[in-house]
C-alpha cells in the first residue's frame, strides 16, 4: 500500500461531487472542460450505463449555458408520431388534438443544455427530421 493518495480530478455537480484517479478518466474530464467552452454541440457515446448524463452534466455546469436549466430527454420515450411536437412545440390548433400551445425540450433548454438520450432509438425519419430541425433551432 502506498504513503500517497494518487492525483485525483474532481468535480462537483450541485451536491454531488466526483473523483478520478484513473488516467482514461482524467482524459475525458479534461476533454469535457476544453469542449464546454465551446458553443458546439458535443457528442457522447458510450454504451448504457457508463455515465453519459453525468459526462452531459459536467459539460453543462463547465461551460457558459450552467446558468441555464440542463434538460435531459430520453428519445426512445417519445412516441415516433409526438417526436417533432415534444421536441420543438406546437401552436394550439397545430393539429388536432393540439388544444393549447405547447413548448418542446429545445425551447425549455434555451440558454441552457439539451441533452437527447437514445438518439439511436428514434426511427431514422425521426433522426433526419432532428438534424435538419435542430440545426436550425
Amino acid at each position: 500500500m502506498s504513503d500517497h493518495e494518487p492525483d485525483l480530478v474532481a468535480f462537483e455537480l450541485g451536491d454531488q461531487r466526483y473523483e478520478f484517479a484513473d488516467a482514461g478518466m482524467k482524459q475525458v474530464v479534461a476533454e469535457l472542460t476544453r469542449m464546454a467552452r465551446t458553443l458546439l454541440p458535443i457528442l457522447i457515446l458510450g454504451e448504457t450505463g457508463v455515465g453519459k448524463e453525468v459526462a452531459a452534466r459536467a459539460a453543462h455546469q463547465l461551460s457558459p449555458r450552467r446558468v441555464g436549466p440542463f434538460v435531459a430527454v430520453n428519445c426512445s420515450a417519445i412516441p415516433a408520431g409526438l417526436m417533432e411536437s415534444e421536441l420543438f412545440g406546437h401552436q394550439k390548433g397545430a393539429f388536432s388534438g393540439a388544444a393549447a400551445a405547447h413548448a418542446g425540450y429545445f425551447e425549455c433548454a434555451s440558454g441552457g443544455t439539451l441533452f437527447l438520450d437514445e438518439i439511436g432509438e428514434l426511427n431514422l425519419d425521426a433522426q433526419v427530421r432532428l438534424v435538419t430541425r435542430g440545426l436550425a433551432t
